[in-house]
């Protein structure tokens, strides 16, 4: 017979675990794979945009020193013979040095509706540089030498319902531009909310948050509050509560954001959200600079900006981070990655990488929204990046913390690789449930407000209730913010059978530039959850 302490510590024991269980938030499997692709591209991945060729153009700065790749043919800029920009093939994983005459540094960037990428700004002699990339077989960058009124360097550009893109602050610099120019915009116009959302101290109000409202109007993220902005009138037309608790969110306090996938787009009015998530705690940069690494914030901030009285709702992340990216997946969800979870943005101001990304899912109840996936064993700190690829995949790249080439004797190397997130959704054991688009062929052209077809095929049973279609614009990413990221959800009208394991679903497009500036996006079947491959369109 056992002695009775014994079997009385046993009870015990299994009455604290049921205990535990009973006050613990809802556990989720971790998900998702990592894949390193190359292990030395040459250069630190700082900024990052897919383009409609499969290709993504990386590229860090011109006075980082020599880097690892060498321009070609012997050609030099100056005495530097090294590339600061590459084309990264994602089909033949491959890539080439590109060539920049002035530097990029904390530049920003939008594709134009014809596919071009117009990059504006950086330091020095690039503060007032556009830069165009056409992607096509062995381009190479084109230099605007003044194509900006302004220096723009931590600045933020969007593209617009015309095909123009705004650039938005950049340090010291209270006030917005547009690009391409004309007799009545080659000028820059005031913005007093950078000014007023600007911290003497630290600024925590570059590289502000931008997005397209279904309106027309932009919503301006700075610091730790927001407006709502008509750039035609140059006017404020709401201004948004500050995010409670006030801690800035806006680089160097980095937080990151996204404006959350557009649905009902038939419906009168359609409704906007924005995703604010991260950041560090008021008075985190001056610490940082002297050595204290205060922890970042494990909260995110969610707000519906269509609203009349719209509010602020606080959600916990399962960890704390700082210099995070955000990402919209084409099944709805939005992937959190990359990021500290000390210290703030800046030279050699982070600490504790977070090495396991986060999957949120918009739709779900509160409290059950963040889905831990398995963890990268490579630190992405400052200046890292990540973007969407056509076949679900998250390129991830960069991470360099120093004012310099650095791969030893410092905390965090200098990163020259670059590696695939494979989310959940890759999974084999969703082979039979995934869609395969057969038309449109890629690179189709479609129209505003029509009627769109899509066949597709799908090896195991249909489920014609669980089917939708998305559109994803993608980003150009940088310190922590993916410019010109949106994705609308196009409800499923009437799916049909057309033969063995083939259907076609019927959709609207977007009725307007308001919901998708016109250009190249990455369109999606998704069925139960699961996306197929995507192909390029280009709505006009």
């Amino acid at each position: 017979m056992k002695h009775p302490t014994l079997i009385l510590s046993t009870f015990l024991l299994l009455l604290l675990l049921l205990l535990l269980l009973s006050i613990s938030p809802p556990a989720h499997a971790a998900g998702g794979k990592w894949q390193l692709l190359q292990q030395n591209i040459g250069i630190s991945a700082m900024h990052m945009q897919l383009l409609h060729n499969d290709r993504v153009v990386l590229f860090d700065r011109t006075n980082f020193g020599n880097s690892n790749l060498s321009l070609p043919d012997g050609k030099c800029v100056g005495d530097d013979c090294t590339a600061h920009s590459a084309e990264y093939d994602v089909t033949t994983n491959t890539f080439r040095p590109l060539t920049l005459l002035s530097d990029v540094w904390c530049s920003s960037g939008s594709v134009a509706p014809d596919g071009r990428l117009i990059q504006t700004g950086g330091f020095i002699n690039g503060g007032r540089r556009v830069r165009i990339f056409e992607p096509c077989t062995g381009c190479d960058w084109k230099e605007i030498e003044n194509g900006l009124a302004a220096r723009r360097w931590y600045a933020t550009d969007h593209i617009l319902p015309d095909g123009r893109q705004i650039i938005i602050g950049g340090r010291r610099q209270f006030n917005y531009e547009f690009y391409p120019k004309s007799a009545s915009t080659n000028t820059v116009f005031s913005l007093p909310f950078l000014a007023q959302t600007n911290d003497p101290d630290a600024e925590n109000n570059l590289y502000p948050f931008v997005f397209l409202n279904v309106d027309g109007n932009l919503f301006i993220f700075a610091n730790n509050r927001a407006i709502l902005f008509d750039y035609v009138k140059n006017n404020v037309v709401k201004t948004y509560p500050q995010i409670p608790g006030g801690d800035p969110r806006s680089y160097p306090s980095t937080g990151s954001a996204v404006l959350l996938p557009l649905k009902n787009l038939t419906a009168r009015p359609i409704e906007a959200e924005v995703l604010v998530c991260g950041g560090a705690p008021t008075g985190s940069f001056v610490k940082a600079t002297k050595g204290t690494f205060t922890g970042a914030l494990n909260t995110c901030a969610r707000i519906k900006i269509t609203d009349q009285n719209p509010q602020w709702v606080l959600e916990t992340m399962p960890q704390a981070r700082v210099m995070g990216d955000m990402l919209l997946l084409p099944d709805g969800t939005v992937l959190l990655i990359n990021g500290a979870s000390n210290g703030t943005a800046g030279w050699e101001l982070g600490r504790n990488p977070v090495l396991n990304p986060v999957v949120y899912r918009p739709d779900n109840a509160a409290g059950s929204r963040f889905e831990q996936q398995n963890p990268t064993t490579i630190p992405r700190m400052y200046h890292s990046t990540a973007v969407l690829l056509r076949d679900g995949r998250v390129l991830v790249g960069g991470s360099n913390p120093h004012p310099g080439y650095e791969f030893t004797d410092v905390i965090f190397p200098t990163e020259l690789s670059v590696e695939a997130f494979n989310p959940d959704y890759l999974d084999v054991k969703y082979t039979n449930v995934r869609p395969k688009i057969v038309s449109p062929k890629s690179q189709a052209k479609i129209n505003y407000g029509k009627k769109l077809t899509i066949r597709f095929s799908v090896t195991g049973t249909l489920a014609t209730n669980s089917v939708s279609v998305t559109m994803v614009a993608p980003s150009f990413t940088t310190h922590s913010f993916s410019m010109n990221h949106r994705s609308l959800v196009l409800a499923s009208e009437n799916v049909t059978s057309v033969g063995k394991s083939a259907y076609e679903v019927e959709v609207t497009t977007p009725a307007s530039g308001n919901l998708a500036p016109s250009g190249y996006y990455l369109l999606y079947v998704v069925h139960q959850q699961i996306p197929s491959d995507g192909i390029w369109i280009q709505i006009m």
